[in-house]
């Protein structure tokens, strides 16, 4: 396949888990082994393998990263991903790899957080084949295509590269975690479409502490997260949603009455597994925080 068509064919399919994640947060392997773009059905993920070579590509589509795989790719080094050569040969599976590298292809990094359920990651860049450490580097911005030494980063470039992982790693996976333990619904709400659900920390991650954990995170829809951000909205360590005093004495349309003053005292609607509920500790600081203001 020539390669302008081939990067064509992979941008249909971006399009594509695009749309599912914004709804799902994540995707099933089920998805991920049929998902139809461009009037076709394509695999995105091989069967056995954690690296998918179609036949018809001339590189890697997909590299799949899992934590309680046999590789170490799920470690960053100079903030790019690093991801492990498959077993045995530096060719063989590796080969594509390296055409992705040599011919600029886009790839998706999948993040498996459970058994079946994965966090695309895309586009993402082959940027450098680490020969001595049998490793390729995976860099999250296409911008980082152009570094003259990927392995060695400029202060300024390791910047921006930090950035890039956060914002185009980091918080997707954290998002698809949240949206996965509240079954794509708002805690305070039940709000359940995807597309207006945000993953929302309790304390922020411009803090130390605000790690992205889904103890540290709820599933609120866009009009909540906005409220709750501005301690407008509050929630109590007990669970308990609470709506500022001044706000609950303003008198205005329906979206502040049903939207709003209406949730003041509602109990949120909690993730089944008990890990996976909301920290205590956590929501009693941030709860501070919303008493103070109001």
């Amino acid at each position: 396949m020539d390669s302008a068509v081939e990067l064509d064919l992979r941008h249909l399919i971006f399009e594509r888990l695009a749309e599912l994640t914004t709804e799902q947060g994540i995707v099933t392997r089920a998805q991920l082994e049929s998902l139809q773009a461009g009037g076709a059905t394509h695999r995105l993920i091989d069967q056995s393998r954690g690296i998918r070579n179609p036949k018809n590509m001339a590189a890697t589509l997909s590299i799949v990263s899992s934590p309680d795989g046999p590789y170490t790719d799920q470690h960053v080094s100079d903030s790019l991903f690093a991801y492990d050569y498959r077993a045995g040969s530096t060719d063989g599976d590796n080969r594509k790899m390296r055409r992705a590298h040599e011919l600029g292809l886009p790839i998706i990094l999948l993040r498996k957080i459970e058994t079946g359920i994965y966090v695309p990651i895309f586009p993402a860049y082959v940027v450098a084949d680490d020969i001595a450490n049998r490793r390729f580097m995976i860099a999250l911005d296409e911008s980082l295509l152009s570094v003259a030494d990927p392995l060695r980063l400029k202060p300024i470039e390791r910047v921006y590269a930090e950035r890039a992982m956060k914002q185009r790693l980091h918080q997707p996976e954290f998002r698809g975690r949240i949206m996965l333990a509240y079954e794509q619904r708002c805690t305070v709400c039940t709000l359940k479409h995807g597309k207006l659900l945000d993953a929302a920390h309790i304390i922020g991650d411009d803090k130390p502490h605000g790690v992205p954990s889904v103890d540290n995170g709820l599933s609120l829809c866009k009009i909540h997260h906005a409220a709750y951000d501005a301690n407008l909205l509050g929630i109590s360590p007990d669970y308990v949603v609470r709506i500022n005093s001044e706000l609950m004495a303003e008198v205005d349309g329906p979206m502040l009455q049903h939207g709003l003053k209406e949730m003041d005292g509602r109990g949120l609607t909690l993730p089944r597994r008990r890990a996976d509920q909301p920290s205590k500790n956590r929501l009693a600081e941030r709860f501070d925080e919303f008493k103070a203001a109001g």
